[in-house]
Parts: structure tokens; sequence; C-alpha cells
């Protein structure tokens, strides 16, 4: 257990979860990071910056080489580095943990509970981190004022943990470089549409890895099943006046769309009713949040209708853009870095390539489902044949 190398100040001891922190599953966010040997640094060295910096803002284990993670990077390996189930979150705001590698690497795992933040202050904690195990002192300080923003409310009936499973869960790294993903927004560039413009990197990509997963794995006997794709949306630019980016917490909900199920030119009409559902996630959707319980009661609706079965849920969240490889605690920014398998099926995370344009799509499946997917000539079609992670410095 690391504690803080000042006391916490009164206001701040009981922490009040807002009312979107509520509604958040009691599950790890995992990020593991692999940085090549620091010649100038023993293991205890390091690991001690590391521990003293973390107090300041992880039981060490020796395994394998480098190179067995990164010639062929693997999600279900990243598990190996985490020191607890993912969901075994329950009142723990964060877990770290530190692993050496026999080739003289290390591998910094960090897992915040969902309960507490988002993708955006997972990233500011872990900002904040490294630049104390810097040494250096120039940190825009957190506002924890989420509860303030949206007060928690009265959630009874509604089960945060629905949806989470870990047995028969299996978790894949496809990559798409720039020309593949060129080639996928032109396809769901439709000038007869009313809304014609070309769709993002996101926006295409989504639109065809769920339609590869429709096209893989729907049966016939599910036809009659309510099919529901759900992007992860920041709200910080959506509220009005929006919101500076160092307010912790949950700020982000989801843009839920009802694609058709009519097949044109053998895709589905994914793409509109995506952009129509992102649209609605604006000022007045915010207002509604904090001042009704409009979104509670859908989303349990949701909750129970998913766990009769009736519905199926395909979630998409994207880290692009984020400044996921500038982690340096003082010896150098990691090589490699990723999420790990997670606790849903049907879950894709998005992170640009370390080189180029490309994007890598983590996706999380059942077995059976991804033994499908990854049988799909169309889907593989425009994956990399080449996965490999460079490893320059080992």
């Amino acid at each position: 257990m690391i504690k803080p190398s000042s006391p916490t100040p009164d206001h701040l001891r009981n922490y009040q979860l807002s009312f979107l922190d509520q509604l958040q599953p009691p599950v790890f966010m995992p990020w593991v990071m692999f940085y090549a040997k620091e010649h100038d640094a023993s293991n205890l060295e390091q690991c001690n910056r590391i521990k003293k910096s973390l107090s300041e803002a992880l039981s060490p284990r020796l395994v394998a080489t480098f190179l067995i993670f990164l010639k062929n990077p693997n999600p279900n390996n990243h598990n190996k580095f985490i020191p607890l189930e993912l969901d075994d979150a329950n009142e723990l705001p964060a877990m770290a943990q530190v692993t050496y590698l026999e080739c003289g690497g290390l591998v910094v795992f960090l897992g915040m509970s969902h309960k507490v933040g988002d993708a955006l202050s997972f990233f500011m904690f872990l900002d904040c981190w490294a630049t104390l195990a810097r040494g250096e002192t120039d940190i825009i300080s957190p506002k924890f004022d989420s509860a303030a923003l949206f007060p928690p409310k009265d959630i009874s009936g509604f089960q945060p943990r629905t949806g989470i499973i870990k047995e028969n869960l299996v978790a894949r790294r496809f990559v798409f470089d720039a020309s593949a993903i060129t080639a996928i927004r032109a396809i769901y560039t439709d000038n007869r549409s009313i809304d014609a413009r070309r769709p993002t990197r996101i926006e295409a990509l989504s639109a065809f890895i769920w339609n590869r997963f429709m096209a893989a794995t729907r049966e016939k006997e599910n036809e009659g099943k309510l099919y529901i794709v759900i992007h992860a949306m920041n709200l910080h630019t959506r509220m009005d006046p929006p919101l500076p980016n160092h307010h912790f917490g949950n700020i982000s909900r989801p843009a839920i769309a009802v694609p058709s199920m009519d097949k044109e030119d053998g895709i589905y009409d994914i793409l509109n009713q995506t952009r129509e559902a992102i649209r609605k996630v604006n000022a007045e959707y915010v207002k509604q949040l904090k001042d009704t319980d409009g979104h509670l009661n859908f989303i349990k609706s949701r909750a129970a209708s998913f766990m009769k079965g009736e519905v199926v849920t395909f979630s998409f969240t994207s880290l692009c853009r984020f400044p996921v490889y500038v982690a340096d605690f003082g010896w150098g920014k990691p090589v490699w870095l990723g999420s790990a398998r997670l606790t849903f099926k049907n879950l894709c995370s998005f992170f640009d390539t370390k080189y180029g344009d490309g994007i890598e799509a983590w996706i999380n499946l059942k077995e059976e489902d991804m033994a499908k997917l990854e049988a799909d000539k169309e889907f593989l079609s425009y994956v990399s044949p080449t996965s490999n992670v460079k490893t320059s410095g080992f």
C-alpha cells in the first residue's frame, strides 16, 4: 500500500461519487507500459523512484524476456502483469505494479477504478505521476468537483455490474495501416446521403468492424433481437460552457445508436444512425442528465432487456489522439503499451499506432465469435499482416 507523502486535506478525505460515477461498473481500467533497459539505474532505484513519485501524486517479480511480448503482441498476455482481477475494484481506487524482465527492461502497470474516473482522468493521473517521478513540479492540479456538477442520485434498481463476464472471453489486437483506413473510409462515404461528408477514421473503422462482426456472427434465431452500437463520448466539450479537461471524474456518457437491420450493397446503414446519436449528446443532453431521471430510467430498461438476452450491444471507445506514449518516469518513454483482456464482450478500443498513421483495434469477444471474425476474409483483407512491435534498444 502506497500512502500519500502528505496528509490529505479534510475536505478531500471522503470523495463523493457523482451520478455518472455511480453508473460506471466497478472494474479497473488497465494500462500496461513496456520500458527499455535503463543502463544508469538499477531495478531497485527504478522501483523506489516509482514508489516515491506515486506517494507524491507495486510488488516486483521477474518474468520472461521482452521479445516474447513484442514479437506478436497478444492482449491476453498483458493480464499477467495485473496483480488483481479487473472486476475486483471494490473500494480500491487504483493499483500499480512493476515487473522486471530478464532482458533488463521493465513493465509498469497502472489500473484505475472506473468508479472514480474515465480515460481522460486516467491519463491526467498517469501524466502527474510520471512528471513527479522525473523530479518536475509543473503540474496542473485536478479539480475534484464532479459530484457538484452531476449530483449523486438514488440508483436503486440499476446494477452497475451488468454485463461483466470473465468466462469464454478473448482479446485480439488488429492493426489497420493508413492505406487500409483510407480504403474503408471510401466504402462508407455515401454521396447520396444528406450527410455526405467523408467519415472520420473512427466512424469508418467502427462501422466496418461492426458490419463484419454482424456478417460473421449473426444467426437467424437472433433476428428478433435489438442490436445497439455504443460510442463513449467525452462530455467536457459538450457542456455549456465547455468544461476544462482538468476536472476529474467520469465526465463521459455513451452515444447509443440502433442501426437499421436492412442491408444495402451488403452493409448495414450504421453510419447515419451513429452520427445522429452523437449529435444528440449536446448541451441539452447534459442538462437532462443533471435535472431529470430520464437517462437513469432508460439505462435501467436497457439493462433489464440485456439480462433477458433481448439486446445485443457492441461498444467502441477511442483513445486516438490521447497522449498515451508520453509517460516518462525518468528513463525514457515506453516502447510499447496497451490495455489487456477486459471483462466485457463485444467491446473494441482504438489506439493510434506508435509509428505512422495506423490504428490498432483491441477487440474483446466471446471465443466462438472471435473465431468467426478471424475467419472472415473481408475483415482480414484490411488487417495488416504484420503486427510486430519495433524493438530497437533491447
